[in-house]
C-alpha cells in the first residue's frame, strides 16, 4: 500500500541543529573499524587548479555579480583582493550564491588568489556544492582540505545521507573520523542516526546514543532522533526511556512517540499520549492528528475520533489532503463507511491513498456494487490506481459475483505488468476460486513467481471449497517442500480436506506437524482437528484433542457434541451438551437437532431434556 508521507515519523532535519563545537569522546566501532578507509584520489573538475596565483584583471572583469551579493559590496578591484584577506567575507560571499555557475566561479578565484585558503572557507564550499546536488565536487573540495574539523566531516556525512546513494561510503568516512580522532557534535550524530535507521543498524545506533549520553550532547533535537531510532526498530520502552527523561519536548518529539505506537499496535498508548500532549500546551500538527485518527481506528475508538474530527474542523485546516484521507480511513476501520463517504464527498482535493481507503472500505463492508461503481469513477477521472486499489477491488468483485468485471481488472493487471505482486497474485487466486474456475486459480498460481503462505492458503482453502481434497493436500506438500510454512488458516482448510475425503493417516501426519509448530494452541487448528477424528470414526483422538486444548470456543464444543452423536456415543453428547451450557455457551438448534436425530431412541433423563428444551 502507498502511504503518503505523513503516515510516517518524521525524519529530523539534521541541518537544523547548530553546530556545536564541544568535544565529546566517541568509542572504537567494532564493525566500522573493518571497513577499508576511503581513498582521497579523486579528480578535480575543469574549474579548479593545482597552484594558488594572484587573481588577474581578467579574472576581476568575469565577476560582475559580485556587487549584487549580499554583506559583498565589492565596488572595485583593489577592494576585492583586500577583502578577500577577511574569511568571513569570503564565507558570505559563498553563501550568498544562487547557483552552483557562480559557486563555481569563486571557487576558482579563491583557489587562484586566495593565500590565507581556511578550513572556513572549506567548509562553506562544501556546504553550498551540497546544497545545490554536487555531492562530487563538496568531496573534491573535503579531500583537498588540509585541515578539517568536526563541521567539515559532518558537511560531507550529511551531504551523502541527503544524496541517499551510498551508505556504505558514509560509514567508511565516520570511521576514518573516528580513527583520526575525531569528536562529534549534535549534528554529526542525527545524522549518523538517522544513517543507522536507513541501514536497520541496531548496534551501531546504541553506540552512538552511548557516546550522546557519555558526551551530554543531549538537547530536544538530538533526544528527538534517538526517540525516532527505537521507534524505528520498534524499540518502544528504549523509545519511552529516553523521552521521559528529556528536560524539553517540542511537537515533533511528541509527535514521533505518538506515530511509533500508533505504528506497533499500540493505539491506547498512542491516544493516552496525546491526551497528555494536549494537556501540556502543545498544539498538534497533521502528522500528529493522521497518527492519532490512525490508533482510533485500530482500537476502534469511534468516540475519541469524532471528538477529534470536531476540533479538526474548528481549529484545523479542513481541506488538507492527509487530514481528510486518516479521517476517512479511521470511519472506514470503525465499520462507519456512511461517515466515511460523508468525508470524501467533502474532501475538495483527493489522491490516490483517498480513493483506494473508500474502495477499499465499501469491499471490506459487503458493498460490494459500491466499490465497483467508485472505481469505474476513479478510472474515468484517470486516477492512478496503487496495488491496495487492484486488491480491494478484486475481492469487491468476488463478494458480489462480478466475474466479468474482475476478468476485466486481471486484462489490466496483465497490461500493467504487476501480476507478479504477491497480494495482487494471491487475491486472485481466491478471486478464481470464488467463482469455481479452479484451473485459472492454480494457473495464476504457478505464474507466481514468489509464493507466500497467504498464496499458498488461497489455493488449498479454494480446493477445499470446491471438493478438490486430494488436490489440496497435494498443494500442502509442494508448499512445504518450498519452505512456506503453514500457518493456522492453512492448517484448518486441509484439516476439512482430510475430513472431507475420510483420509485419516493424512490427518495425523498434519497433526504430527501441527504439533512441532505454534499453532497447536489456536481454537480453530483445534477444533478443525477435532471435526477430522470425528468424521473419521476416531473419537478417542477427537477427545483427546479437545480435553488438551487450553482454550475453547463454541465451535470446539460443538464439534465434540456432534462428534459423539454421529459416532452412536449419545450419553457422552448429552453430557458434554450439560457441560457446554454450564460453560455459558448457547446449544443452537442445529447441535439440538443432530443430537435428536442421532439419538431419539433411547430413554431422555429429565436433567438433559431440561437442558435441550429450556
Amino acid at each position: 500500500m502507498l502511504l503518503p508521507a505523513i503516515f510516517n515519523v518524521p525524519q529530523i532535519p539534521s541541518h537544523s541543529v547548530p553546530y556545536l563545537l564541544q568535544p565529546s569522546p566517541l568509542p572504537q566501532n567494532k564493525k566500522i573499524s573493518k571497513l577499508p578507509k576511503t581513498s582521497t584520489n579523486h579528480r578535480t573538475t575543469s574549474c579548479f587548479v593545482s597552484e594558488r596565483n594572484p587573481i588577474s584583471s581578467q579574472q576581476l572583469e568575469d565577476y560582475p555579480f559580485c556587487g549584487k551579493n549580499p554583506g559583498c559590496n565589492f565596488s572595485s578591484k583593489s577592494v576585492l583582493i583586500e577583502q578577500l584577506e577577511d574569511p568571513s567575507l569570503v564565507g558570505s560571499w559563498i553563501q550568498s550564491c544562487c547557483n552552483v555557475k557562480e559557486v563555481r566561479r569563486i571557487h576558482s578565484i579563491v583557489i587562484k588568489g586566495y593565500e590565507k585558503y581556511v578550513v572556513y572557507v572549506d567548509n562553506n564550499l562544501i556546504s553550498m556544492y551540497i546544497r545545490f546536488g554536487k555531492l562530487k565536487e563538496a568531496r573534491n573540495v573535503f579531500d583537498k582540505t588540509s585541515e578539517r574539523n568536526v563541521v567539515s566531516w559532518t558537511a560531507v556525512f550529511n551531504g551523502y545521507s541527503k544524496v541517499g546513494l551510498d551508505d556504505d561510503e558514509v560509514l567508511r568516512l565516520f570511521n576514518e573520523f573516528v580513527v583520526q580522532g575525531g569528536r562529534g557534535n549534535c549534528q554529526t550524530f542525527v545524522c549518523i542516526l538517522n544513517l543507522c535507521g536507513r541501514r536497520f543498524d541496531f548496534e551501531l545506533g546504541r553506540q552512538i546514543h552511548a557516546c550522546i549520553v557519555k558526551g551530554n550532547w543531549s538537547n530536544v533535537i538530538v533526544d528527538s532522533a534517538v526517540v525516532y531510532f527505537y521507534a524505528q526498530f520498534g524499540d518502544l520502552s528504549g523509545g519511552f526511556r529516553v523521552f521521559d527523561r528529556m528536560q524539553e519536548r517540542d511537537v515533533v518529539c511528541w509527535t514521533t512517540m505518538i506515530t511509533a505506537c500508533a505504528q506497533h499496535a499500540h493505539g491506547e498508548k498512542a491516544i493516552s499520549l496525546f491526551s497528555r500532549m494536549l494537556s501540556e500546551g502543545f498544539r498538534p500538527n497533521e502528522f500528529t492528528v493522521c497518527s492519532v485518527l490512525k490508533a482510533c481506528g485500530e482500537e476502534k475508538e469511534l468516540l475519541f475520533g469524532r471528538q477529534l474530527h470536531g476540533v479538526i474542523v474548528k481549529k484545523m485546516i479542513k481541506n488538507d489532503v492527509f487530514i481528510g484521507t486518516s479521517l476517512l480511513g479511521m470511519y472506514v476501520k470503525c465499520e462507519e463507511v456512511h461517515d466515511a463517504r460523508r468525508i470524501f464527498n467533502g474532501m475538495r482535493r483527493r489522491n490516490m491513498v483517498t480513493w483506494t481507503s473508500m474502495i477499499s472500505g465499501y469491499a471490506q463492508s459487503g458493498l460490494g456494487e459500491d466499490a465497483i461503481k467508485l472505481f469505474r469513477v476513479m478510472k474515468r477521472r484517470h486516477i492512478c490506481v496503487n496495488n491496495l486499489t487492484v486488491v480491494s477491488i478484486l475481492q469487491a468483485c468476488g463478494s458480489v459475483g462480478a466475474s466479468k468485471t474482475g476478468k476485466e481488472v486481471h486484462a489490466q493487471i496483465l497490461k500493467n505488468s504487476i501480476e507478479n505482486n504477491i497480494f495482487i497474485g494471491s487475491t486472485l487466486v481466491w478471486f478464481y476460486c470464488k467463482f469455481g474456475e479452479y484451473g485459472y486459480a492454480a494457473k495464476v498460481l504457478q505464474l507466481m513467481p514468489d509464493r507466500d503462505v497467504v498464496a499458498w492458503t488461497a489455493i488449498i482453502s479454494g480446493c477445499v471449497h470446491l471438493g478438490h481434497g486430494v488436490e489440496a493436500l497435494q498443494f500442502l506438500k509442494q508448499m512445504l517442500l518450498e519452505g512456506v510454512e503453514p500457518n493456522q488458516f492453512t492448517y484448518t482448510s486441509v484439516l476439512k480436506a482430510c475430513a472431507k475425503i475420510d483420509d485419516v493417516l493424512q490427518g495425523k501426519w498434519i497433526h504430527s506437524s501441527v504439533n512441532k509448530t505454534k499453532t497447536l494452541p489456536d481454537v480453530f487448528v483445534g477444533s478443525a482437528l477435532i471435526d477430522m477424528y470425528s468424521k473419521c470414526g476416531h473419537v478417542s483422538e477427537a477427545i483427546q484433542v479437545f480435553s488438551s486444548m487450553p482454550e475453547k470456543n463454541f465451535v470446539s464444543w460443538k464439534s465434540m457434541v456432534i462428534g459423539y452423536a454421529r459416532n452412536g456415543q449419545c450419553n457422552e453428547a448429552l453430557q458434554l451438551m450439560y457441560r457446554m451450557k454450564a460453560e455459558g455457551f448457547e446449544v443452537d438448534n442445529y447441535i439440538k437437532t443432530t443430537v435428536i436425530s442421532a439419538c431419539g431412541d433411547i430413554d431422555w433423563d429429565l436433567e438433559f431434556d431440561q437442558c435441550i428444551h429450556k
